[in-house]
């Protein structure tokens, strides 16, 4: 009995071992990427780009309606963390293991910004080492308001709809400081999956979409 019990120990030690070794090696491989990318593009060069695009917005000309939605459904903890978010996280793999699939990514509105502005057809696992350490360095240089203006100028919201103007005008023929709260909701449960939730592919499900990120939005409003 003795014997069984050292060697499941010994398993164990062993299987530790290699997911110690595995999660170096990756970090090193993600950190790694992270310089490349640095290196071929400094990151004020990368966000200078952005934000040169005629096309462009300001946050003070964004509805802050949907300001306040965009971060209640991508990231609610936006303004608390440094980047990162452990909670989001590790919810995510819970979520991702009891349902047997990848249903939630637990990254935050910077590390979504790194991916958009320097990552896309890396492998996964090293990506997302390289998008945490450039989600640190954005977070190191540039504060939270900038951080958010950036995003919803680069993300897609279905189609070949990238940033928030083009959005709005596009789905509803207006700028983004004339959204109206429920055309607020719609726009910012797009990103979530652009294509799926865009409303011109199906108004339906793009309308069941809006009344989650409307919940969401009072959910967050009475922790607060």
């Amino acid at each position: 009995m003795a014997r069984r019990g050292c060697c499941i120990g010994r398993i164990i030690s062993s299987i530790l071992t290699l997911i110690i070794i595995a999660a170096l090696v990756l970090t090193y491989l993600g950190y790694d990427l992270y310089r490349d990318k640095l290196a071929e593009e400094p990151l004020a060069q990368k966000v200078a780009a952005v934000q040169a695009d005629p096309n462009y917005t300001a946050l003070e000309d964004i509805d802050e309606d949907f300001l306040t939605a965009i971060v209640a459904v991508e990231d609610r903890r936006f303004y608390d963390h440094i980047g990162l978010d452990p909670e989001a996280m590790a919810r995510a793999i819970y979520v991702n293991i009891k349902e047997q699939q990848l249903l939630e990514g637990g990254s935050t509105i910077t590390q979504q910004l790194a991916k958009n502005l320097y990552f896309t057809n890396e492998k996964e696992f090293i990506r997302k080492v390289a998008e945490a350490f450039m989600a640190l360095n954005i977070e190191r240089n540039y504060s939270k308001d900038e951080i958010l203006e950036l995003y919803v100028n680069v993300i897609l919201f279905g189609g070949d709809l990238y940033g928030v103007k083009e959005a709005s005008e596009a789905y509803f023929d207006k700028e983004p400081d004339d959204l109206t709260l429920e055309e607020a909701a719609m726009l910012a449960g797009i990103p979530k999956a652009p294509n799926f939730y865009n409303p011109f592919v199906d108004y339906e499900r793009a309308l069941r979409r809006q009344e989650v990120v409307l919940e969401i939005m009072g959910e967050v409003e009475a922790e607060q």
